[in-house]
């Protein structure tokens, strides 16, 4: 079926080397610099060759040396032109203006001791791959060199408050420490640890609860480890967009990425400083930001009370809309055409369109196609800190959030008053927003957010479509999630339900949990530890 290319013998253990099959029409790429793959496929775009023979023609550097007989500094990549990839590179990128190329090599950086306002500047674009170390699973008692796992601002450790930060910060992280190992003993009384289960898997659900329920304390200046792997066309976005920023950390943590970035995809990064590109691009950032800042200064409105979660906006059209673009691609009716034929269809008969689109669901991981994007939701939230952390890593949708402060208040979680720290908590909320408003008449709100709790309520909007309804409400309302957000997850399912009347699509979502639970976790590391028994006795 497909036409097998001829290469001779020398080309054959070549290719050998850089491909992972000679002869297939699919293969990988191994051994190669990343500027060199993206120079491959830009040219290849532009040419009749196949890639392994665009290889051969134009990249392998040294013929005249049998590739049995590399010498002890030569190496794959040594005898392959980076040179010349990166000058084809430059003029396909640079003179034409082609960004898609830029989309063609990547690299993995680890980004260690980001604040937690830091991990959400870097988590802000949607086409890079972030994993970020969690609150749940260790404990923030342990310090880091002389002090806890948290970050002096550069803002204020050079400033008339730097003494009085440090003192602040260590003791919230005491009284954390305090609190989580109080936690522990309670949760393991209330508890306890049943028949069948390991010692490993209880501890690991009654940590996940106590560091749940004691997260509140930490502050936004807790330090975490984020892993990225993106492009080159996401890293230049995100570095560009960190130099505008107003916190002098996303700054310098700019710098120290473009720095390590340059080590592995120099030439995906070459506009990001350049002051009539990159430095441009970052000036309009900045400008706009401060404009509006201005305005928004103006408003002298004060927040009224609203719920926790609210629908502000939805489509009324929506399970009409959805059952017509279910049909699209099953007919050759013009969009408007089908869409009039769905709208004078019964509602029984529409209801069925969608039940046939969701089909027979066996899992969370199995979601309707894209006609489900044809409709949205847009919703206020007022949660802790937190939980927004969250709800902040889902990128296939629009969210936008407002700067982390104290006006809004707190939340307690139950088990705080169960082991009778109500007070302590109390008295740790109210010194942290004393020190914010300190800070704030110092710094200004933006670098005020460091000292501000996870439990203090942030606000943010999250519009997304019924398809990404379907991931995440399901997703975040699963059993071993947390309670917070789990409750603002099941909110959001009520209201598409019953105040946007969509009962057909909030029916769909039969992943959606509104249960409640005790041990969170449990259930999640029974399965864990059944998959690893599985996974050893196969071995």
């Amino acid at each position: 079926m497909y036409v097998r290319e001829i290469f001779t013998t020398e080309e054959r253990a070549v290719l050998s080397r850089f491909f992972t099959n000679i002869d297939e029409p699919v293969f990988a790429l191994i051994n190669l610099p990343e500027v060199v793959k993206g120079a491959l496929f830009a040219r290849y775009s532009r040419s009749p060759k196949s890639l392994r023979r665009l290889f051969i023609d134009e990249f392998y550097d040294q013929p005249e040396i049998p590739i049995g007989e590399l010498s002890e500094d030569e190496n794959d990549q040594s005898i392959v032109s980076t040179s010349r990839a990166e000058g084809l590179y430059d003029r396909v990128f640079s003179q034409y203006g082609d960004d898609s190329v830029a989309q063609l090599g990547g690299a993995h950086i680890a980004c260690e001791q980001a604040s937690n306002l830091l991990t959400k500047v870097l988590e802000w674009g949607r086409l890079a791959a972030y994993l970020e170390q969690s609150t749940r699973y260790i404990f923030y008692d342990q310090k880091l060199g002389d002090r806890y796992r948290y970050i002096a601002p550069p803002e204020i450790e050079t400033g008339p408050l730097a003494d009085e930060y440090s003192k602040t910060i260590d003791w919230l992280f005491d009284e954390y420490s305090a609190l989580v190992h109080s936690c522990v003993p309670y949760f393991e009384q209330q508890f306890p640890q049943q028949e069948g289960d390991s010692k490993f898997i209880y501890n690991a659900s009654i940590r996940a609860k106590a560091c749940d329920s004691a997260r509140g304390l930490l502050p936004a200046a807790t330090t975490s480890n984020v892993g990225i792997f993106g492009s080159g066309q996401a890293f230049e976005a995100m570095l560009i967009r960190m130099n505008s920023h107003p916190l002098e950390e996303a700054r310098d943590y700019a710098r120290m990425m473009l720095v390590e970035l340059r080590k592995v995809i120099p030439s995906f990064l070459k506009r990001v400083d350049l002051p009539d590109r990159g430095g441009a691009w970052s000036g309009y950032f900045e400008e706009n930001y401060e404009a509006i800042e201005r305005i928004a200064s103006g408003l002298e409105s004060e927040p009224e009370n609203i719920d926790e979660v609210t629908l502000v906006e939805w489509d009324p059209e929506a399970e009409n809309k959805i059952a017509a673009a279910a049909l699209y691609a099953h007919t050759d009716l013009p969009d408007t055409q089908l869409q009039q034929i769905v709208n004078e269809m019964s509602g029984n008969d529409k209801t069925e369109i969608i039940r046939a689109y969701v089909g027979h669901r066996q899992n969370r991981r199995h979601k309707p196609g894209r006609g489900m994007e044809r409709s949205f939701y847009r919703f206020d939230v007022l949660s802790d800190f937190g939980s927004f952390r969250d709800l902040q890593r889902h990128r296939m949708l629009t969210i936008d959030w407002q700067k982390l402060g104290v006006k809004h208040g707190y939340s307690t979680p139950p088990a705080i008053a169960e082991v009778g720290w109500s007070q302590r908590w109390d008295d740790a909320m109210g010194h942290l927003t004393d020190f914010h408003d300190s800070v704030m008449n110092e710094h200004g709100a933006d670098v005020a957010q460091y000292v501000v709790p996870f439990g203090f309520k942030l606000r943010y909007s999250m519009q997304f479509n019924a398809r990404e309804a379907f991931h995440m409400l399901e997703l975040r309302t699963a059993q071993q999630g947390h309670p917070d957000y789990r409750r603002v997850c099941q909110l959001m399912h009520t209201a598409i339900r019953e105040q946007a009347g969509h009962t057909a699509l909030a029916d769909a979502m039969s992943y959606v949990d509104h249960g409640s639970y005790d041990l969170e976790r449990l259930e999640a590391e029974r399965r864990a530890e059944q998959k690893r028994e599985s996974a050893d006795s196969e071995e």
